[in-house]
């Protein structure tokens, strides 16, 4: 079974103004004349962790991490002003011409995977390839799941905590209720907000229980990103129109993809990239049979790294028949 890489360092850091409010936090690491790729962190909310490097052998890669609007080491923190998907696309075409990179590949999961796709289908002619892990398509029936119908029946002693300082009569729009807590003012009920949507969240996140998972996202500086950010894309249907990714697949005819998903992935369920994968064509689906949605989970690892070392070696045998 593959195992990460091991640990590096940034060998280049900045921040990037990108609007009147937002400034991006942008690192590289790895290889400076690599293959160059995006790292697409999920949430969205939930910013980057410096794990995220190890899923690449840094002598091929040129590895790019970004901490999307609101979250991670960007500014200011949990900022809802101008922090929608359209906004985030073109972040990513800020740092490309930035880095002065002219193609790039996109590895992104959960949310990563979803702000992938919409990229990709807006400037496919940019993309060399994309990995993608729990794939997360933002369709009513895909909100609905983790928020009403699915997961709460799964996890019925989380969700019970997660709704239990919701009153009975606003239970039905449980994002209504949770936005209202976590933009309202008074401080000390927002944090209690984020730290029960937080958890909610790292529960179904792994099919055996993690505390490393359970830490990391419960954290206050990342659980009042992800709460806050999450729940004004949700409510927003991560402002994309209705099945705006699997409408749109032909875009990506051209561009090779892995999706990688775990069979017991309970935030994001596997008919998502299962439905992705039927229409696009170029994409090879491997479901990991014994994995929920975390990206640390053994298997997904495992995956993840046989498909960044695969795509390396895919694309640098295509320049070479170029050249």
């Amino acid at each position: 079974m593959f195992i990460l890489y091991p640990d590096i360092k940034p060998y280049s850091e900045r921040r990037l103004s990108v609007d009147s409010v937002h400034t991006i936090y942008v690192e590289e690491s790895g290889n400076p004349q690599g293959l160059p790729v995006l790292v697409l962190h999920g949430g969205p909310g939930a910013g980057c962790d410096p794990i995220l490097r190890r899923f690449f052998n840094p002598d091929v890669y040129r590895i790019i991490l970004f901490d999307q609007r609101g979250c991670g080491r960007s500014q200011p923190h949990a900022e809802l002003e101008n922090n929608n998907t359209q906004a985030l696309i073109g972040d990513m075409e800020t740092i490309r011409r930035e880095l002065d990179i002219s193609s790039w590949v996109l590895f992104g999961g959960s949310w990563g995977s979803t702000l992938g796709l919409a990229y990709a289908q807006q400037y496919p002619e940019l993309v060399k390839a994309m990995i993608l892990r729990g794939i997360f398509l933002c369709r009513d029936e895909d909100f609905s799941w983790f928020f009403k119908t699915g997961a709460p029946r799964i996890f019925p002693d989380a969700w019970n905590a997660f709704v239990k300082n919701i009153p009975q009569n606003e239970r039905d729009d449980i994002l209504e209720a949770y936005h209202k807590r976590l933009t309202g003012k008074d401080e000390l009920a927002k944090m209690a907000a984020s730290k029960q949507w937080a958890l909610w969240e790292a529960q179904c996140s792994t099919l055996k229980p993690s505390h490393t998972v359970l830490d990391h996202m419960t954290d206050p500086h990342v659980a009042s990103s992800l709460a806050q950010i999450e729940c004004h894309y949700f409510l927003n249907n991560a402002f994309l129109s209705p099945n705006q990714l699997i409408e749109n697949a032909s875009k990506l005819a051209n561009i090779p993809g892995i999706i990688i998903h775990g069979r017991y992935d309970m935030v994001c369920p596997l008919d998502n990239a299962f439905e992705l994968a039927s229409v696009w064509e170029k994409a090879e689906l491997q479901i990991v049979r014994d994995a929920g949605h975390a990206s640390m989970e053994p298997g997904i690892v495992d995956a993840l790294i046989r498909a960044t070392d695969d795509i390396g070696k895919r694309i640098t045998a295509w320049s070479n028949d170029c050249d």
